[in-house]
């Protein structure tokens, strides 16, 4: 069965997002328990059978020694979580000792996880060494729900995904007098003006966001005109135009990540965003290669570096 491509799942997002909003109780009990059966072949349902209910747990992982047990309030409530972990948490580990080494709370705050239940997880694991805690988000529901196939989304969801391809012009309209601009003053005759103190793109940050050695390549030889985003911007007459766009690419990369499986798709996406998906002319497709690194450089797309990181530190840590 096929996977989703790009379009699909950027649809299934927002479609995951829209039946999160909805999802409380019992509710969201079954929607995790359908989502783990399609995800992963030792995952065991626990429903609740007669008068036993469901021995403090919604869910095991038989090979990864995994107890899922969920809370899906529509209203969140600190000491009702609290208690329910309690509760959670003691029925497992006297009806189901050594089922499990690691005890999996499953919640449905999109929001992330609540500071309150962060510290009953570390409590937890202080307390009963050597078991293991964490906690499973709507966010990590979504990503095992994005690698499944296009049928078994269709059936968990009920409803067939509408997503077609199409052909379009321009992506981000706001963009195209900066393309323009850029397709003019991009000239050889122009190269004389070109400050002396020219930025370079950040070969660190290219080697953290582990880019090809093409797309760097591309971004370097782009930087040599992104003044020209800068006399752009400081002429137009809307002076929140660089911090809209900014705001806008930061937004869909953001999206992309969660999607994408590698950077390069990312900034093939990102061209999509900005040029739509029919092929344009070399001027301008030069053009989106300026303002990428442009916005690349000024961090407003991908991930700078954290203090003190060296490529060597990232190779240390994954040995």
């Amino acid at each position: 069965m096929n996977g989703l491509n790009f379009l699909e799942k950027m649809y299934v997002k927002a479609l995951f997002r829209d039946r999160m909003a909805d999802l409380h109780g019992s509710a969201f009990e079954s929607f995790f328990q359908n989502v783990m059966s399609l995800s992963h072949d030792d995952f065991v349902p626990v429903r609740t059978h007669g008068n036993i209910g469901d021995l403090s747990a919604d869910g095991l992982s038989l090979h990864s020694g995994k107890l899922y047990a969920c809370y899906g309030p529509e209203v969140f409530d600190a000491k009702k979580v609290e208690e329910k972990f309690a509760s959670d948490l003691e029925g497992a580990m006297s009806k189901r000792g050594g089922e499990f080494t690691t005890f999996v709370f499953v919640h449905n705050d999109t929001r992330g996880l609540h500071p309150k239940v962060a510290s009953l997880l570390a409590q937890a694991r202080r307390d009963h060494v050597p078991l293991l805690f964490e906690p499973l988000s709507p966010s990590q529901l979504r990503q095992k729900v994005l690698r499944l196939p296009r049928g078994e989304v269709e059936d968990l969801f009920g409803a067939e995904i509408p997503v077609h391809d199409v052909a379009y012009g321009i992506g981000l309209a706001d963009v195209k007098p900066l393309l323009d601009h850029l397709v003019e003053k991009r000239t050889p005759a122009n190269r004389q003006h070109r400050p002396p103190n020219l930025l370079q793109v950040s070969d660190q940050k290219m080697e953290y966001n582990r880019l090809s050695e093409d797309e760097r390549e591309t971004l370097r030889l782009a930087m040599m005109h992104t003044y020209l985003l800068d006399d752009y911007y400081d002429n137009v007459a809307d002076v929140t135009a660089r911090d809209d766009a900014a705001d806008g690419f930061r937004a869909y990369y953001q999206e992309l990540a969660e999607v994408c499986t590698t950077p390069d798709q990312i900034v093939y996406e990102l061209g999509h965003y900005v040029l739509g998906n029919l092929r344009a002319d070399r001027a301008r497709e030069r053009a989106l290669d300026v303002v990428l690194a442009y916005f690349f450089e000024t961090c407003d797309i991908f991930d700078a570096p954290p203090p003190g990181w060296a490529p060597a530190l990232r190779e240390a840590s994954m040995s």
